[in-house]
This record gives structure tokens, C-alpha cells and sequence, in this order.
């Protein structure tokens, strides 16, 4: 069946189909158009995404019948379109720090729908200013400045412009299983060969270094010296996230803020992942009282309602954006609705304590863990991680994805990192009920039996 051919009549007529179903009442969908809703979605990810997703997806590979498809949920539980439920212990990789439809961020972005869902692009914006205030606020140090777009990786890329501008050198110190991003220029910094090696040649003048090994930092930032390689910043995860949950050595982001400054190069820390409660602080710098010299966020920023991103720094940085304006630009970047959202999850995150849950939970769990490892120590090797940024390393990649899957059959959604198979994060939201986090515990432990 030939899927390419150009047919705007098929093409309305599909479209129409789906917005009838997205704008009924969730009551009035009959089961009919539910089946057909999971089974043209499978199909759809064969002729028009990605055959390969679907080998990967759980959804697909570790369901009896009807593949699931992802539809509707509330807090921290998932509903697929036929109305199978899950623990969320994924929290959509940190999107959904503050719950799913959290309905205070619902109510402001639905307001701010109604009111203008896209800027003239010529007037001021009130929200896009009044956030950055808030974000200035909430961020350490004399941090000040800041742009929005849509993705953590835009983030990124922003913030090595920035520091490329601002010290007129092209070079960046990243590190080993580091995680910024896959467009080409954080892909540059990314410290995974899988992801780098068939696009051939990347931004020249990136060295990599073991992450919490700050002396590594030093030497490479020394040898550019020497053969006069200018760098312009040295960019790291507070805690990796990708790599596996990884926290570095206590003296690690210190001595790479006093390494910075004695050879006169930027710090950016990717808090991509880690912002906004996720590791038991406000951010994960905040562990180690460190201010950067610029900050990227993505993630949990637009509070798991809209696509929401944004890289800040101090008003020296920011001085060298001022002459034009216009050299780092984006026309959906910190919309109405985007920032109408960031606004109530900062308030959420406050008022409800979400970076004070996350510690107290990420303790509470990480105790019943090594419970679990000591009854199984050659299944479950060890527990990384701060917060509700966790890692569960197991003996081998076979039996990571054998846990998420028997886990995945009992009813809980969890996933294993990026860079690191057989490491399965736990990054559930930050209110998540403590009842939940005990029923994922006992199954995790009847999985682990099990095996």
C-alpha cells in the first residue's frame, strides 16, 4: 500500500476524524472508536514516525492484544484509550514533576488559551517578562537575564552561544555520558559515541572529561592554554541524569566554580533534568551552594502542560545580546500559554514543597531500596541518585529491562536511562502518594523475587 501519495482529501478527512474524537466528552467515546483510535495509532507509528520506536516501546512489546496508547491521566496514575491504568514512576522522563494536569497549571494555561494562545510578536509580552523576574528571583547568585524556547537541547544551545559571544572563544570542556541534547550543537557536548559517531563531524573544540572529576577539568583547561585553545565554558549536570542518576563527589561543583574563575572560563550547569525540585533542592546546584555563570532548564519548567524551556545568566553575560537583540531568536519560544503555565508550576512547586517532598521521598525510598538489596544483592547491585532522581542499578542490562518489564505487567510504568541500560530511573512526579510509592515497592520487590 503506497502511504506517500499526496491526497489533501484523505488529508482533511483524517484530520477532521481525530478532532471530533480529541472535542467529545471522554463519556461519549465508544469503544469502537477507542480500538480504532490504539490500532491506527500503531499503524501511523509504522508508515509515518518510526518502525523502530515500535520495537522499543513497551506498549507495544509487552502487551497481550491491543497495543496501549497513551490517552489520559491525573496526578501520578496513566490511562491508556481503552482504560488501562499505571503507576507513573517515569514522570514522563521529568516532565511531570508537579503531577499529571496538575489543575492549577491547567487552569492557567487553559486562561491563558482564551485569552491569546500566541504573541503579536511586535507588543511587549507581559508574561514572558513578568516569568524571567520570577526565574531571576527564584535562581541563585546575581543570575538575571534569560531567554525561552521549547526544549532543553534549544536551551542548551542558547547558553553555548551565549558563552561563545560573551568570551570570544569557541571551545567547551563536557563530560563522559553527559546528556545535553541531540541537535547538533548539544549533540557536540553529549559524551555518548552511539549518538555522536554517525553524523561524523560535530562543533570543533569540545574535549570530554570523567564527570566528578574536576582535577580531569582542570588539566584539559591547562593543555587548551598551553597550545592556546580558547575555551569559552565548562558544562555539566549537576547530578547526571541520562548516565544513570550519578552524583558527583561533594567538592566536585565548588572546585569547578573556583577552576572556572582562576582560568577566567564560564560554568553552565544543564539543570535540564535536575531543576525545579527534581533532586531535593530548588535546583541541583543548590546541594553545593554554587551559583553558574549561566543556567539552562527544559523539563518540568512548563509543568508537564506545554513544551517549555529557557537559558539564564547574569546582566554582564547578557550585555553582549544587548547591541542586537536579534542574534539569538525564536518565534514560538516563551509563548503566552508556555509561560502562563511556568508561572503556576513555580507556584505549585512552592506552595506545595515539591523540592522538600522530593528529599524526604527520595529518602524514604532509597531506605526500603537497600532493604531489597541486601535481600538480593546479585539482582540489584546498587542505588544512585538524590531526591526523586533515582537509579536502581541491576547486574546487567537483561535484567534491568526484565524488571521494567515485569513491572510494565503489573501495572507500573518505569524505564531504564538513556546512556545506561541497566540502570532503571525512578523519576515519578514529586507529590506522588506515598501509597503509590508502597505498591511500586512491593511489586518491585515480587519482580525482583522472581527473577
Amino acid at each position: 500500500m503506497d502511504h506517500s501519495k499526496r491526497d489533501i482529501n484523505e488529508a482533511s478527512l483524517e484530520a477532521n476524524k481525530m478532532v471530533s474524537l480529541i472535542t467529545k466528552n471522554e463519556q461519549d467515546i465508544n469503544q469502537e472508536e477507542r480500538i480504532w483510535i490504539a490500532q491506527s495509532t500503531y499503524e501511523n507509528f509504522e508508515n509515518h514516525i518510526n518502525k523502530g520506536f515500535l520495537e522499543y516501546r513497551k506498549s507495544v512489546t509487552e502487551t497481550e492484544g491491543i497495543a496501549l496508547t497513551d490517552w489520559t491521566g491525573q496526578g501520578s496514575i496513566l490511562k491508556d484509550v481503552l482504560g488501562r491504568e499505571f503507576i507513573d514512576m517515569l514522570g514522563g522522563y521529568g516532565l511531570y514533576s508537579p503531577g499529571i494536569k496538575h489543575p492549577k497549571i491547567v487552569a492557567a494555561a487553559k486562561a491563558q488559551l482564551e485569552r491569546s494562545p500566541q504573541y503579536s510578536q511586535e507588543m511587549l509580552d507581559p508574561l514572558r517578562a513578568h516569568l524571567a523576574k520570577v526565574i531571576a528571583k527564584l535562581t541563585p547568585g546575581d543570575i538575571q537575564y534569560g531567554f525561552f524556547a521549547n526544549s532543553g537541547t534549544e536551551a542548551v544551545d542558547g547558553a553555548m552561544k551565549l558563552a561563545k559571544m560573551y568570551t570570544g572563544k569557541k571551545g567547551f570542556i563536557s563530560t563522559l555520558k553527559a546528556f545535553h541534547g541531540k541537535s547538533l550543537g548539544a549533540l557536540s557536548l553529549l559524551g555518548k559515541a552511539v549518538y555522536r559517531e554517525p553524523l561524523g563531524r560535530l562543533l570543533d573544540g569540545v574535549r570530554h572529561v570523567p564527570f566528578g572529576d574536576a582535577d580531569a577539568v582542570e588539566a584539559q583547561l591547562k593543555a587548551a592554554e598551553e597550545v592556546g585553545d580558547g575555551i569559552a565554558a565548562v558544562i555539566a549536570e549537576p547530578i547526571q541524569g541520562e548516565a544513570g542518576a550519578i552524583v558527583p563527589p561533594d567538592d566536585y561543583w565548588p572546585k569547578l566554580r573556583q577552576i572556572c574563575d582562576k582560568y577566567d572560563v564560564l560554568l553552565i550547569a544543564d539543570e535540564v533534568q535536575t531543576g525545579f525540585g527534581r533532586t531535593g533542592k530548588i535546583f541541583g546546584v543548590d546541594h553545593w551552594d554554587v551559583t553558574p555563570d549561566i543556567m539552562c532548564f527544559g523539563k518540568a519548567l512548563g509543568g508537564g502542560v506545554i513544551a517549555m524551556s529557557g537559558f539564564f545568566a547574569s546582566a554582564k553575560l547578557w550585555k553582549v545580546l544587548e547591541p542586537n537583540p536579534f542574534m539569538h531568536t525564536t518565534t514560538t519560544g516563551g509563548n503566552p500559554i508556555a509561560c502562563a503555565a511556568a508561572l503556576a508550576q513555580i507556584s505549585v512547586l512552592l506552595e506545595e514543597d515539591l523540592a522538600g517532598q522530593a528529599a524526604e521521598k527520595g529518602t524514604y525510598i532509597k531506605q526500603k531500596l537497600a532493604k531489597i538489596q541486601e535481600l538480593y544483592p546479585e539482582v540489584l547491585t546498587d542505588v544512585t541518585g538524590r531526591g526523586l532522581l533515582l537509579g536502581m542499578v541491576f547486574a546487567n542490562d537483561e535484567v534491568g529491562f526484565e524488571v521494567v518489564s515485569g513491572l510494565f505487567k503489573r501495572g507500573i510504568l518505569i524505564a531504564g536511562t538513556l546512556n545506561n541500560s541497566r540502570v532503571v530511573r525512578i523519576e515519578p512526579a514529586l507529590n506522588v502518594p506515598y501509597p503509590l510509592i508502597d505498591k511500586f515497592l512491593v511489586e518491585l520487590e515480587d519482580v525482583i523475587k522472581s527473577l
